[in-house]
């Protein structure tokens, strides 16, 4: 019994990395993958004790879970491609439009692999099939600890009390229209602004935004039009008119709150899908805040959820580069050593 129980100590040990992280600070992504290490960990426990109990059992659940993670990818690619091309017929052909039609498509090169790996029995294409598995596992692993992460990040209680809610832009219509996910974004400000008030405060609402060469005005004018043709108080706006990124806009933001209050605490608000890599740039920049979300249209969820988890993975460049580069290795090393045999394919 306590053999088994032993076990269960890795997901023990990543549950509370996990449980200090989000109580220490919650904007980290190392929060997201000590949560999907506990949960890895766990099953393969559960697993091992399985098998030892069962042994003839573990093989059936370890047989079906095989044909349920190729159902899953089946299913996920073609709602990728689905997605991706909805995408193109309803925002354009832009690259970052793309994303989902592009994973999609990448998830059907790794099948074909796998497939032509199993039916020529070649060690070449046993080898690349065994490192693509491997590579595609390593990136899955981590967009599932971000998306459910991300999730779990805007449910987490934050600060009740703030200075400031601040409003991050996205591009406006026409040059001078607030589009639909903004002005989403400005709803749910102007949401958490009156939960705040209602605690017995008037915090000042910074909308963040400025100017790109295709606009008539700063994106942050637009954004306090629309707050006050719907009644918003003008003298609680202030206008941040400079910012082009998210870290820009975080950063002449804070430089406005700390204007008035130096050790001001605020509400960032953006998308849903983007709430988790704000926070992670608020964290970085010293920003004393929180994010929440607003809802995103489900068609344009996919793919922007992919870019953000692609813009974490760039921004975390050096450690995945490494990581890739070990697995790469570890690809070049079974062809070196023979592995597969020839006669095992």
């Amino acid at each position: 019994m306590f053999g088994m129980l032993l076990l269960y100590v890795p997901s023990v040990l990543c549950l509370v990395g996990f449980c200090a992280g989000v109580v220490r600070e919650r904007r980290r992504l190392s929060n997201a993958v000590f949560l999907g290490l506990t949960i890895v960990f766990a099953a393969v426990a559960a697993l091992l004790q399985l098998g030892s109990l069962k042994p003839d059992l573990s093989g059936d659940v370890a047989i079906g879970l095989l044909v349920v993670a190729a159902v899953a990818v089946v299913v996920l690619a073609g709602f990728l491609l689905a997605n991706g091309i909805t995408m193109v017929r309803k925002e354009g052909r832009s690259p970052a439009n793309l994303v989902s039609l592009g994973v999609g498509l990448a998830l059907i090169v790794l099948l074909a692999l796998l497939v032509a790996a199993l039916v020529l029995h070649t060690r070449a294409l046993a080898v690349a099939a065994g490192t693509a598995v491997v590579l595609a596992g390593h990136v899955a692993f981590l967009f599932v600890c971000f998306l459910f992460y991300s999730a779990l990040y805007q449910r987490l209680a934050f600060w009740r009390r703030g200075d400031f809610v601040v409003v991050l832009g996205s591009g406006l219509i026409g040059g001078s229209t607030v589009p639909p996910l903004l002005a989403g974004r400005l709803d749910r400000a102007h949401e958490e602004h009156t939960r705040l008030s209602r605690r017995g405060r008037r915090p000042v609402l910074i909308v963040s935004g400025g100017q790109g060469p295709d606009e008539e005005l700063p994106e942050s004018h637009a954004m306090a039009s629309y707050l006050l043709e719907r009644g918003f108080p003008a003298d609680l706006i202030e206008r941040e008119d400079r910012s082009t990124t998210t870290e820009e806009n975080l950063t002449f933001s804070q430089d406005l709150m700390r204007t008035q209050q130096p050790a001001a605490r605020c509400v960032i608000v953006t998308s849903d899908y983007h709430a988790f890599r704000a926070a992670i740039t608020a964290r970085r920049l010293g920003v004393r805040g929180h994010v929440v979300g607003a809802p995103t249209a489900s068609y344009f969820w996919p793919s922007a959820v992919i870019r953000e988890f692609i813009a974490l993975v760039v921004h975390y460049r050096r450690l995945n580069a490494a990581l890739l580069l070990v697995i790469l290795l570890g690809g070049l090393f079974m062809w070196w050593w023979g592995w597969p045999p020839t006669n095992h394919i």
